[in-house]
């Protein structure tokens, strides 16, 4: 899902997969190219467990603080699938980090 998504603005973002931040793996981000005033979409994945979790784990690692340098905003986005809901949804919760001094 989350990769069908990046298709369709493959010319805005570079992605990266398990981007080491000192404190852990980022599943996936998404940095905007040279001159994009896009956000950088920080995306942590979770299996059966809840969305909140995922932005808590972001927060708790301090991801974000790896990306800040590259002076955009930062969408924190937590993703969760529950094998266990009947009607197989995912849950999705995206907090803005904005970066001061831009």
């Amino acid at each position: 899902m989350v990769r069908t998504a990046y298709m369709v603005c493959i010319d805005e973002y570079a992605e990266i997969q398990e981007l080491p931040t000192g404190h852990g793996y980022a599943d996936l981000v998404y940095l905007p190219r040279a001159g994009s005033p896009l956000p950088v979409l920080l995306i942590e994945l979770k299996w059966n467990e809840s969305d909140d979790g995922a932005i808590a784990q972001i927060k708790d690692r301090k991801y974000p603080k790896q990306l800040e340098n590259l002076r955009h905003d930062i969408l924190l986005v937590g993703i969760n699938y529950s094998e266990k809901d009947p009607n197989k949804k995912h849950t999705c919760k995206i907090e803005k980090q904005t970066i001061q001094n831009r």
